[in-house]
């Protein structure tokens, strides 16, 4: 992933070296990614972190140690092209009442169709399943511009997700408890609750691979997704009762639809997602 992506990297960003800064966050590796950094890439300032505390805290514990005005979270599935970071950082410049965009995200397989995890940017239907222009369910479009409107949307990609340093480190980051996916669209939730604004702005894209450190078929991505969308929409929303209600009966529809298809492993992720739910949930703060 770093050889393949990172020096796309590099590149789009050469001209701003005055006022950019390139930042690897090793989260307890144990290939030889901090060899290959040293020995291939010894313009990237790496921070080493002596285990994986997962997606979320490992960005907290690195962005803990970082001081600008903001911070670009940026997955190493991520190819960027020359361009792309500009917009995205004038966009923040002229609206002080933002705290967080994202680009145009591009499937990196498939380079006319939008990527699963941020499209044209994110929303939450009002039983709590997020989705995006460009993307609903597992079915993404072909990008033929029709989404080229910045918007102001519910929720950013953690894939590339341009912030405000200042909000993010006010707010406690990244919840650490939901270790990786949703993780992000908690953040966003909680920023809006805050009074902040959050946009997609599609003049600047990117290209994701997606899947590159968890399949989208593995059940321990059913089990974060299910169990930290409950827990973020207990966390966030005014009266949440109504809703998880709801949710219970619809996890265990999609615990059926696993079984009837053969996926018994994704139907146990479900049920112990529940599970585990409930006994996190006391434990969250509203």
């Amino acid at each position: 992933m770093l050889r393949r992506y990172l020096p796309s990297v590099e590149k789009s960003i050469a001209n701003d070296a005055n006022s950019v800064e390139l930042i690897v966050a090793d989260n307890g590796s144990t290939d030889n990614s901090l060899a290959v950094l040293r020995d291939e890439f010894p313009g990237v300032r790496t921070i080493v972190l002596d285990q994986n505390y997962g997606f979320a805290e490992g960005y907290n514990r690195a962005i803990s140690q970082v001081e600008s005005e903001y911070v670009v979270l940026l997955n190493s599935d991520v190819e960027t092209p020359d361009g792309w970071l500009t917009p995205l950082l004038d966009y923040m410049d002229s609206h002080p009442k933002t705290a967080a965009v994202q680009p145009k995200i591009r499937s990196w397989l498939r380079k006319d169709f939008f990527e699963h995890a941020g499209a044209a940017g994110g929303y939450l239907s009002p039983l709590g399943y997020p989705y995006c222009r460009g993307r609903r369910f597992g079915r993404v479009e072909e990008d033929k511009g029709q989404y080229d409107s910045i918007v102001c949307v519910d929720w950013t990609s953690g894939a590339c997700m341009c912030v405000r340093t200042s909000v993010y480190k006010e707010l406690g980051g990244l919840d650490a408890s939901f270790f990786a996916h949703m993780e992000e669209i908690d953040l966003c939730w909680r920023m809006r609750n805050a009074g902040w604004q959050l946009a997609c702005v599609p003049q600047s894209m990117v290209y994701h691979l997606g899947g590159g450190s968890l399949s989208y078929n593995n059940p321990r991505k059913t089990y974060l997704n299910f169990r930290n969308n409950l827990l973020m929409i207990y966390k966030n929303r005014r009266f949440p009762w109504a809703v998880l209600t709801i949710r219970f009966f619809l996890d265990y529809a999609a615990t059926l639809m696993f079984l009837v298809t053969g996926k018994k492993e994704s139907a146990l992720s479900v049920w112990k997602a529940r599970l585990d739910y409930r006994k996190m949930r006391k434990q969250t703060n509203k």
